[in-house]
C-alpha cells in the first residue's frame, strides 16, 4: 500500500529536519512565560511558524483569544495533536542553575514544562504533514493551540464548543522525568470560588452589629477537614483562601474568599463531593448569618485511556529509544540532584513508575506498559478531550529524575539540551502513531470501539456549566 512509506524512520526524519527550529520556539516560550488566557506571544510565534508551514488558521476559538486550530490537509482520517503553553505564577528562574535564582521575583516561570509542550506538538504535526505531502497521501491533520491548561481548563472550554467533535484520533504528551506510554486515567476535578457576604463592624466597639465573612470561611475550613474522614481514599480536596478580608484585625470583615479544588477518579463522585463541600459551606453560612455564592472556575474530566492506540504508540516508543543524553546532560542532572533535590523528591518521582529509578539521574530507558491500570493523582483537560475522541499520550524524559513539577528546579532545566531531546522524542512518538491511523483504518476503528465501551456509549458532558465563560475567569484573573 502507498500509505506504508509513512513508516517509523520516515517520520523521524522529518522531525530531525525541523526539530531545531522548534526547539528554538520552545526556548523563545520559555522565555517569555505568560499565564493562563494570556499566552499573546506564544500563540503568536506559533501561528507565524504553522502559517509558513502552509497550515490554515482559526483563531479565537471557543471563546478564548488565545486559543486557535491550525489545520493541513483535507479529507479523513482527520488526525489532532494537542498543544500548551501557559506557565506557572512565581516561578522565575535563570536557566541552567542549581540554586534558586529567580530572573524577576514574583513574574511567571515554566514550571510545567509547556513550553516544550507545545512547540513538541507543533513539531509533531508539522513533521507529519511534511511526510504526507511528500508521499502523496491525504488525510488532515490538526493541531490545538490550548490555553489555560493549568488554571482554567482551556481545553474543556474547547470540547463544550465542539473542536474535537469530527477528530477520528487524538495525540499528546507531558515533558517528565521517565520515557513510558501513559496508561493511567487521572482525577476529574471541580474548582470554584466559595465568596462570602456580611456585615462590617467596629471590632472592639460594637462585634454584636457586624458578621463576619472571614469566621465563615474559616468554619468552612474546619467543616471541609472533618469530611476528609468520610470520603474515599482516592478523592482530593484543597483549598486557599485567596481574600481574608482586609489587614485590619479592628474590623469584622465584611467580605471573605476561599478556592476549593475537589477531585475523584470520575466525575460523577466529583460531583457529589462537590456537592457536600457546597453543603459545609451554606451551613458556615448559617453559623455566621453571612450569606455564600458559588462561582465554578475551572472542571475537568477524568482520562479515559485507550489502549489500542496506546500499544501502537508503544512500539514506536520502544523501537526509538530513550533520548540521546550525552555525558554534559548527565552530569547537569547529577549535579542538580545533588544540590537541589532531596531523596523524598527521588523516590517520588519514580514510585509510579519503578522504584530502581531512584539511582539514576536521567532516565535512559523506556518503561513497559504495565498490566494494570492506575490512576494518575492529578488532573488534566486532555481528560475531557478523551471523553469525545480514542487519545493517547506520553511522557518524556526531560529533566532529571527526582525533578518536581511546579517548581523553580523544574524552570532551570526547561530550555537545556536534555530538555530539547526528550521534547524531539515526543515528536516522534506522536507523528508515528498518527500516521499508524493514516494508514491503518483499523486502527481508529479499534480505538473507537474501545472508547464507546469505556464511556458506556454515554454523550460527553461537559463539567464547566453552560453560564461560565473564559472571560468570566479572565475577568476574575485581571
Amino acid at each position: 500500500m502507498q500509505n506504508d512509506r509513512l513508516s517509523l524512520d520516515a517520520i523521524a526524519r522529518h522531525v530531525d529536519a525541523k526539530a531545531e527550529d522548534y526547539c528554538a520556539l520552545s526556548d523563545r516560550i520559555w522565555a517569555a512565560p505568560e499565564l493562563a488566557f494570556e499566552e499573546h506571544r506564544a500563540v503568536a510565534e506559533q501561528v507565524a511558524m504553522l502559517e509558513r508551514e502552509g497550515f490554515r488558521i482559526a483563531r479565537n476559538v471557543g471563546g478564548m483569544a488565545t486559543a486557535f486550530v491550525a489545520e493541513w490537509g483535507s479529507g479523513g482520517p482527520v488526525v489532532g495533536i494537542l498543544g500548551e503553553f501557559d506557565a506557572l505564577p512565581d516561578l522565575a528562574q535563570e536557566s541552567g542553575r542549581t540554586e534558586h535564582r529567580p530572573t524577576m521575583a514574583g513574574t511567571p516561570g515554566h514550571g510545567c514544562g509547556h513550553n516544550l509542550l507545545g512547540a513538541g506538538s507543533a513539531l509533531a504535526a508539522v513533521a507529519l504533514k511534511d511526510a504526507l505531502e511528500a508521499e502523496g497521501i491525504a488525510g488532515t491533520v490538526r493541531y490545538y493551540g490550548c490555553p489555560a491548561e493549568e488554571s482554567g481548563s482551556g481545553k474543556t472550554f474547547m470540547a463544550r464548543a465542539g473542536l474535537f467533535d469530527d477528530l477520528d484520533t487524538a495525540f499528546c504528551w507531558h515533558p517528565s522525568v521517565v520515557n513510558e506510554v501513559q496508561t493511567s486515567s487521572s482525577l476529574a476535578c471541580i474548582q470554584a470560588y466559595f465568596r462570602f457576604k456580611g456585615r462590617a463592624a467596629h471590632a472592639a466597639e460594637a462585634p454584636h452589629v457586624g458578621r463576619s465573612a472571614l469566621d465563615a470561611v474559616e468554619l468552612m475550613n474546619v467543616g471541609v477537614n472533618y469530611m476528609r474522614e468520610h470520603m474515599p481514599s482516592d478523592a482530593r480536596v484543597h483549598y486557599a483562601t485567596t481574600n481574608a478580608g482586609g489587614n485590619a484585625p479592628n474590623v469584622v470583615q465584611a467580605f471573605a474568599e476561599s478556592l476549593y479544588l475537589v477531585r475523584s477518579p470520575h466525575l460523577p463522585d466529583t460531583e457529589r463531593l462537590f456537592e457536600r463541600v457546597k453543603k459545609i459551606a451554606e451551613g458556615a453560612a448559617l453559623m455566621t448569618e453571612t450569606t455564600v455564592t458559588v462561582q465554578i472556575t475551572d472542571a475537568t474530566s477524568n482520562v479515559l485511556p485507550n489502549k489500542a492506540l496506546q500499544e501502537a504508540m508503544y512500539e514506536h516508543m520502544r523501537r526509538l529509544g530513550p533520548p540521546d543524553f550525552d555525558a554534559a546532560d548527565f552530569a547537569f542532572a547529577e549535579k542538580l540532584q545533588k544540590a537541589a533535590l532531596t531523596d523524598e523528591e527521588i523516590v517520588a518521582s519514580v514510585k509510579p513508575h519503578d522504584l530502581s529509578l531512584r539511582t539514576k539521574v536521567l532516565h535512559d530507558g523506556v518503561l513497559t506498559m504495565p498490566v494494570r491500570e492506575e490512576v494518575m493523582m492529578g488532573s488534566t483537560d486532555v481528560g475531557d478531550v478523551s471523553w469525545i475522541v480514542p487519545t493517547v499520550q506520553c511522557h518524556t524524559a526531560c529533566f532529571a529524575i527526582g525533578t518536581p513539577f511546579h517548581t523553580w528546579q523544574l524552570v532551570a532545566q526547561g530550555n537545556l539540551p536534555a530538555a530539547h531531546k526528550g521534547m524531539v522524542l515526543a515528536a516522534k512518538a506522536m507523528a508515528a502513531t498518527a500516521a499508524d491511523c493514516l494508514r491503518n483504518p483499523d486502527l481508529i476503528a479499534r480505538a473507537k470501539a474501545e472508547l464507546k465501551e469505556r464511556n458506556g456509549g454515554r454523550e460527553y458532558r461537559c463539567p464547566i456549566p453552560d453560564d461560565v465563560t473564559p472571560d468570566d475567569l479572565r475577568a476574575k484573573a485581571a
